[in-house]
């Protein structure tokens, strides 16, 4: 290693997120938190910003479920009445067909 040059610190996304959460949610000072990190406060931001534009992706999955749950239940109320519609047609060509046999006017 050169001399005089620091060690590159890496982080993980989910330690990136450990950390900008000390600061929003636990209210820490950022310039502590790069002091004791040993990061750049233009670092800490970046992540920051990256976060919130990436933020939106962690409640499209929710939605996106929600959507997925909602039209499995629609397609499962259209087929239970398919089947239904299906079942009373049935039902009504043999009423039909009886009243036929029995000689009964429609």
């Amino acid at each position: 290693m050169a001399r005089g040059r620091k060690k590159r610190n890496y982080y993980t996304s989910e330690q990136k997120v450990s950390i900008l959460k000390r600061h929003l949610i636990e209210r820490e000072e950022i310039s502590a938190i790069c002091e004791e990190l040993h990061i750049h406060p233009t670092v800490f931001y970046e992540w920051q910003r990256k976060f919130f534009e990436n933020g939106v992706k962690a409640f499209e999955s929710e939605e996106k479920h929600e959507t997925k749950k909602q039209q499995d239940k629609i397609e499962f109320l259209e087929a239970k009445i398919k089947r239904k519609d299906t079942a009373l047609a049935e039902l009504v060509e043999e009423l039909i067909a009886e009243k036929k046999r029995a000689g009964e006017d429609l």
